[in-house]
């Protein structure tokens, strides 16, 4: 008897790729064939490709969609059109009975697709407000997920459900004295680990090694610093150890680790909840993001979860003083995070899903 077919799509940022992962093991357990649509050169492809063998990947062509001006805003609609084409072909040869899309710009051509074969789609967004492709998504869709109430202001009220958060449960499955082998730290400071993102951040980079020295007499660090941002002018510094990104091991490392800084972005800061990481939140600027970030840092901040950094600011203190404004609040952030509901789990989420199938 040929198998279920579910369809996964999203990617561009981890962010738009780490929900799809928590999930996938679930939908195999329940005997689904899985299918992925992502691009060529995403960090979907490699994250997919690599971590889960028993995902068929999918790539077609796809264009970011800019608020700016861009020569490639002339250029890129096209490759939406024929992302649409490849998008389609695929959903028609593999039938899925429903596809879940995670957002990101490659997420837009398959959910229009999967609107002209007549394929149910729910979509899920992570932020406080839509994201432009989940917006422009949303008229195609049957339904969508937010992580936040609030995020049901903005979006047709008979459409959506607020599904909350939804986090990998390996990452529950970390152990303290592995992550500190991988880091090769002692344990005998508090470890503070820095993510800057899938991407990295160079502000953020740049102000922990200006003001390396002063936060080591404190912390050990774990850097993640981002593709192509390695410095290897203090590789070897003791009680210091970076890397551009971390898939396998991030359990481990996150259990290693005593405090977090981190970028604003939904997934992220969720995860680290759950976790009860006390977190140091420095979300993307308004100038350089839709200002996604600044909403979920200011919401968990409002909600005492978090202490926020505006990204307009690093530099203006060294980080090893904002560091230790920070850990003075661990007891009462803690403290908060405790109160708060569990993220649901991701069977819970599959079972949603599959509610829409056709």
């Amino acid at each position: 008897m040929k198998r279920p077919v579910i369809l996964l799509t999203g990617g561009g940022t981890a962010g738009h790729v780490s929900v799809n992962e928590a999930l996938i093991p679930v939908f195999s357990e329940k005997g689904y064939e899985i299918h992925y649509i992502g691009s060529h050169t995403g960090i979907e492809n490699e994250l997919i490709r690599d971590g889960h063998p028993e995902v068929i990947y999918h790539a077609i062509q796809s264009g970011k969609l800019r608020r700016y001006f861009s020569m490639k805003n002339f250029t890129d609609p096209f490759r939406v059109g024929a992302g649409v084409l490849q998008a389609l072909a695929v959903i028609r040869k593999v039938k899925p009975e429903i596809i879940f899309s995670k957002g990101g710009f490659v997420s837009v051509p398959v959910v229009l697709a999967a609107k002209m074969a007549k394929v149910p789609v729910v979509i899920h967004e992570s932020d406080v407000t839509p994201g432009l492709a989940n917006k422009m998504a949303l008229p195609f869709s049957n339904h969508i997920f937010t992580v936040f109430e609030q995020t049901l202001n903005y979006v047709p009220a008979g459409k959506a459900t607020c599904s909350g958060a939804i986090i990998r449960p390996e990452l529950f499955k970390g152990v303290r004295k592995e992550g500190l082998r991988i880091a090769g730290l002692s344990g005998e400071k508090p470890v503070q680990i820095i993510m800057g993102g899938s991407q990295g951040s160079s502000i953020l980079n740049d102000a922990v090694r200006k003001d390396l020295p002063a936060i080591l007499r404190t912390f050990d660090i774990i850097h993640l610093c981002g593709k192509g941002n390695l410095d290897e002018t203090i590789e070897g510094t003791p009680g210091y150890t970076q890397f551009e990104y971390v898939t396998e091991g991030l359990p481990h490392l996150l259990a290693a680790s005593d405090f977090a800084v981190s970028r604003a972005g939904s997934n992220a800061i969720f995860e680290l909840l759950a976790l009860r990481k006390p977190m140091l939140l420095i979300p993307l600027s308004a100038a350089k993001s839709r200002g996604d970030q600044i909403l979920n840092a200011s919401h968990f901040k409002s909600l005492g979860l978090a202490h926020v950094l505006k990204e307009e600011d690093v530099g203006l203190h060294p980080l090893s003083e904002e560091f230790a404004s920070f850990v003075d609040e661990k007891d009462s952030l803690i403290g908060n995070m405790e109160k708060v509901a569990t993220p649901k789990i991701p069977e819970e989420m599959v079972e949603m899903i599959l509610s829409y199938r056709k």
